[in-house]
């Protein structure tokens, strides 16, 4: 476990917005599967957490059909997925409620996904991160778009410990499925 300064361990929040939904008609926001191209794209999502070291100890998703296949399929690319719990709070979460969601997480998680809906995540991110390594920050103020990936870290003793601006935005991945 990397310590510093006697701050608590390094924990990351990962935060994966879902991949592309389809709009069919008659059907409650809620209710929308993913489309197409985020069925593409929920497999390589889960596969550049993977390929970054990004796996978490825990996930927290919305109970929206969209954000619970974009788990599903994400989460199918690694050995063993860790533990999900469904958050109904999640859908159309705003930023105090995402982070109010995200601090309930228990002090043993070092590495927590959190899946869900813009424009909630976007502003949760540009809120917690203080900073960003080269232009990802940059990057993401321009769009932030369906399964897109930014991790913030920052040392703490547990998620309680997360306040604006306390994180590093280490990471902004925007991965794309390949058509067939």
């Amino acid at each position: 476990m990397n310590t510093r300064a006697g701050a608590g361990p390094l924990r990351r929040l990962v935060v994966l917005r879902h991949a592309k939904s389809a709009r069919p008609e008659g059907v409650a926001d809620h209710d929308r599967p993913l489309a197409p191209r985020g069925r593409r794209d929920a497999p390589a999502a889960g596969r550049a957490l993977a390929e970054a070291d990004c796996l978490p100890d825990l996930a927290l998703c919305s109970t929206a059909l969209r954000a619970r296949q974009t788990w599903e399929l994400a989460s199918a690319q690694w050995g063993t997925p860790p533990p999900v719990r469904y958050a109904p709070e999640l859908y159309a979460a705003d930023v105090p409620g995402l982070l109010a969601a995200v601090r309930e997480a228990p002090p043993e998680v070092e590495t927590l996904l959190l899946v869900g809906h813009n424009p909630g995540l976007e502003r949760l991110v540009l809120e917690l991160a203080g900073d960003g390594l080269d232009d990802t920050l940059d990057r993401l103020r321009v769009k932030f778009p369906t399964s897109a990936i930014a991790v913030l870290s920052w040392y703490g003793r547990g998620w309680r410990s997360l306040t604006p601006r306390a994180a590093l935005l280490t990471d902004f991945m925007v991965p794309r499925g390949a058509k067939h």
